[in-house]
């Protein structure tokens, strides 16, 4: 039986930090695994605000985006991780500059800590 899911990499994306792929493409979904503001060339945190950290967020989620073949148009869900929801305006003010009308459904959520100490981390479902 052929297997229900097909691996997506990108070699401009960070290296995963654990057992699991830059995305899956399930059919005409696409489920991009949760990006936090890694530099790809060095694989460490950015530094800065929530703001620059969801800036780097969503520039991995284009470059894993763009190996699926997709842009941030066939998103048609985010889930969206914050160590703090005081810095929702920050990184909603982001997120408005990414994504245009009609906007994709969204679950933004605060938890306890992120890895490696990130502020945000943001999860995609895409549509081919």
């Amino acid at each position: 039986m052929a297997d229900a899911r097909e691996t997506v990499s990108a070699a401009d994306a960070p290296l995963a930090v654990g057992p699991y792929s830059h995305a899956v493409r399930a059919g005409r979904l696409v489920y991009l695994s949760g990006q936090a503001p890694l530099d790809p060339a060095t694989g460490k945190l950015v530094e800065g605000d929530v703001a620059t950290q969801t800036e780097r967020v969503f520039a991995n989620l284009s470059v894993v985006l763009t190996a699926a073949g997709l842009t941030f148009d066939h998103v048609v869900k985010a889930n969206v991780y914050l160590t703090d929801l005081s810095d929702f305006a920050a990184m909603n003010e982001v997120y408005a500059h990414v994504f245009s009308e009609p906007y994709p459904a969204r679950t933004t959520v605060a938890v306890a800590g992120l890895p490696l100490g990130a502020q945000v981390e943001i999860e995609l479902v895409a549509r081919a």
